[in-house]
């Protein structure tokens, strides 16, 4: 898409993004949009990475997985009763530093489980070397966990952090705010048996430094975020992921924020604990 030529309303050829008079300091809308979508790139590269070797490691598990319906069939253009109804089961209470636990051990376990571990993989943690390592130690087996971590630390190198604004140990600028969520839509149950789940989160991302001398203003992507898991040591444990573009919706005529605007969001609103 290339920006148009009225200032503050680039044309989309469906619709059309509304820009602040001043976007992040005065830096250039063609520019910074360029520099948004490398440094998306990049991340897109080094998850791209983590999933690969994830995805080699997944015959590691014993488990066998079965297909299962796991709720009602839909007709016509109507969605699936289980796809839009509330589950009912309270989320989860228990947390290990910060990180949900102790899913239940059935297909809406699974699924708030994998919703749950997209939220937490999709963080600022995963800039920083210690955080990184407890994070992937909670959330995979042991054995993907053992091979996954040097290839991680490796894929967010000093130069890798350095590219997104950040220094060796993950943190932002003075003035500025780092900004990396993973804002779940919803989930799908594509597999299930007692001890193995196929489970794919649709979601909403957002990237990018926030602030006044920022080139890499925050922007959104859409992925679905695809996790084999596996029932180990009484909750739900990753084998292996696997992400793919969208579907992403047109963007609406929203007026983008101020930068400003953008840490205080960060700052005042918290992240949620996802039940299916």
């Amino acid at each position: 898409m290339s920006l148009g030529d009225e200032p503050g309303y680039p044309e989309t050829g469906h619709t059309r993004t509304r820009l602040p008079e001043d976007p992040y300091g005065g830096a250039s809308r063609r520019g910074g949009r360029s520099s948004s979508r490398s440094l998306v790139t990049v991340v897109g590269v080094v998850v791209l990475l983590i999933a690969a070797i994830a995805f080699a490691n997944r015959g590691d598990g014993n488990g066998s997985s079965t297909t299962t319906d796991t709720g009602a069939s839909g007709s016509g253009n109507q969605p699936a009763s289980s796809s839009t109804a509330a589950s009912g089961t309270k989320p989860v209470e228990a947390k290990s530093g910060g990180i949900p636990s102790g899913f239940a051990h059935n297909a809406q376990g699974a699924q708030s489980a994998a919703a749950n571990y997209a939220v937490t993989l999709g963080s600022t943690g995963m800039y920083n070397k210690d955080d990184r390592h407890r994070i992937v130690s909670s959330l995979y087996t042991s054995a993907a966990a053992a091979k996954l971590q040097s290839p991680m630390d490796a894929a967010y190198s000093t130069g890798f952090l350095a590219k997104l604004g950040l220094d060796a140990n993950g943190n932002p600028p003075k003035g500025s705010t780092f900004v990396s969520r993973t804002v779940p839509v919803g989930t799908e149950a594509e597999q299930y048996s007692d001890s193995t789940a196929k489970v794919s989160v649709w979601y909403m991302g957002l990237i990018g430094m926030s602030g006044t001398s920022s080139t890499n203003p925050v922007t959104t992507t859409w992925k679905t975020w695809t996790f084999d898991l596996q029932w180990d040591g009484n909750d739900w444990k990753v084998g292996s992921d696997t992400q793919t573009d969208g579907p992403a919706p047109v963007p609406g005529d929203d007026q983008a924020a101020t930068s400003d605007a953008i840490s205080k969001a960060v700052e005042q609103y918290g992240g949620f604990t996802y039940a299916r």
